[in-house]
């Protein structure tokens, strides 16, 4: 299958830095995801799963036998001000100590959530859904969506929509906030394991202009390596906006698609305007260039 969005990231070689495997919210195996990469004539992909590495040894069988450079990758969650963001981490180590403890802390504060939702959904009378969210979620962490989908299954709502607004959402009374490391502690994490830190869709975050360049400004000064200036599809001036702000906090550029499944074509792996030939591309502090 070829391409069909028109572009390509880099004359020769073609990156995407950003998307997800059914080990954190996507729905796709490793396996398949590297063959969907292969086949939207993807080049080097990073497998950038929620908090978790697990897929990433399956992805490098696969990207292997696919004849497709992988990179090792991990999206973390973070804590800026009173809102969670997400910081990706590329190129460590997979057997570093560090790395593996980081995502051990991370893993106990989204089962200690989940307990606390389940105890919660317990007192309004509905029990079993901790073990139900986890048959739902398989591989994945325990998420709301994976609670939501149990309220759907024993009846006590319609819809996902239902679900938040009745139990999960905010200020409801199965709402649980996470209490997520600061950017510094999770930049140190990925620096430590031998990556590099980079700020993850800046533009998603539902914060104005002047709250995004103070995020993207925080981020810097704690140590961050990039900036993703390109996020699936976005506006040409969205992606101009981002690569000035990246060069004045003398941040390099990641791109992706954010992948997570297949029929979201704003999404979809590969496809995404190229990075602005301003950048300085993440992929030279990766060690090699296009």
């Amino acid at each position: 299958m070829g391409n069909d969005c028109g572009h390509l990231l880099d004359d020769l070689v073609k990156f995407d830095l950003h998307c997800h495997s059914h080990f954190s919210d996507g729905a796709l195996s490793p396996e398949m995801l590297v063959a969907r990469a292969k086949e939207r004539e993807v080049d080097v992909l990073a497998l950038t799963d929620h908090d978790t590495i697990a897929g990433l040894v399956l992805a490098q069988k696969a990207a292997d036998e696919q004849g497709l450079k992988l990179i090792t990758g991990i999206e973390f969650s973070s804590q800026w001000g009173k809102g969670g963001v997400h910081i990706v981490g590329l190129g460590f180590k997979l057997d570093s100590t560090e790395l593996h403890a980081a995502i051990a802390a991370q893993n106990d504060a989204r089962s200690g959530r989940a307990e606390q939702i389940a105890a919660r959904l317990a007192k309004a009378g509905i029990t079993g859904s901790l073990e139900g969210a986890q048959l739902i979620a398989g591989d994945a962490f325990v998420g709301r969506p994976h609670f939501a989908q149990y309220l759907i299954n024993v009846g006590a709502v319609s819809n996902i929509n239902a679900a938040f607004k009745k139990y999960l959402g905010a200020g409801k009374s199965a709402d649980v906030k996470f209490q997520w490391p600061v950017m510094a502690t999770i930049i140190e994490w990925i620096h430590a394991a031998g990556g590099v830190a980079v700020l993850a869709h800046p533009c998603k975050y539902d914060l104005t202009r002047t709250k995004m360049c103070a995020l993207i400004k925080d981020f810097a000064a704690a140590g961050g390596d990039a900036l993703e200036v390109v996020s699936g599809m976005q506006a040409h001036p969205v992606t101009e906006d981002l690569a000035r702000i990246a060069a004045a906090n003398n941040l390099a550029a990641s791109c992706g698609s954010d992948f997570h499944l297949p029929g979201q074509p704003w999404q979809e792996l590969g496809c995404f305007p190229k990075l602005p030939d301003s950048c300085r591309p993440v992929w030279e502090l990766l060690g090699f260039a296009a």
